[in-house]
């Protein structure tokens, strides 16, 4: 009778032994499986998100050039924005910019931010703006963006100097027009990155402002 017993008590606990690890394994194979479906999702997510390139721009920039990405002002309302090497230089979360036509220079061989400026051509005077454009040095790259009024103190000299940065735009430049500027100090050609949007009531996106004009693009790296 003791060895029957003993013999039912081994099976009993062989059986629960056995139910017990089944159970377990199954549970571990379970959550094995999600951990590995899990890391599938993610591998899968990262595969497909797009990459992001430096400001934000729509594709990476070659070598030896430099990536920036800059935008108008919103009529009187949301400041311009500009960013150069994913260093955002400009904007109203930066507290650094202002109605008028708004300035980032920067370094044309190392792509360093040098100075930002804005310079109110509405109630200001230009003459302060004029000086700034003269003391630009050779090589920097210059950037420029107009929130609320650009144009209404520019005169000639203002307008020729920016011309001599690559402008064309500037001569016609006029009373609440939208414009984003990319050239460079003793550029020899018109720089190819410029946006400008008329002031015209009848195609105002805003009451008395055009829409905001945005702008992206690859700088060449100055070479000595």
């Amino acid at each position: 009778i003791g060895a029957a017993k003993l013999v039912v008590v081994v099976a009993i606990f062989l059986l629960t032994f056995y139910v017990i690890s089944q159970v377990f394994e199954i549970k571990m194979d379970a959550n094995l499986g999600h951990i590995f479906a899990r890391s599938a999702l993610d591998a899968a997510a990262r595969s497909t998100k797009p990459p992001r390139y430096k400001c934000g721009i729509s594709k990476a920039c070659p070598e030896k050039h430099f990536a920036f990405k800059m935008a108008s002002g919103a009529a009187n309302v949301v400041g311009p924005k500009i960013c150069v090497e994913d260093n955002v230089l400009m904007s109203g979360v930066k507290n650094n910019v202002g109605r008028g036509i708004n300035v980032a220079l920067v370094n044309g061989k190392t792509g360093e931010p040098l100075d930002t400026k804005f310079f109110d051509m509405w109630g200001g005077d230009v003459a302060p703006f004029i000086e700034f454009l003269k003391s630009i040095q050779d090589g920097t790259i210059v950037l420029m963006g107009t929130y609320d009024d650009g144009a209404t103190k520019l005169n000639e000299e203002a307008r020729k100097l920016i011309a001599e940065l690559g402008s064309t735009s500037i001569t016609n430049l006029g009373f609440r027009d939208n414009w984003v500027f990319c050239g460079g100090k003793g550029i020899k050609t018109k720089s190819p990155f410029e946006q400008h949007i008329k002031n015209n009531k009848d195609t105002n996106k805003y009451e008395g402002w055009p829409e905001v004009v945005e702008m992206e693009g690859c700088i060449p790296q100055k070479q000595d």
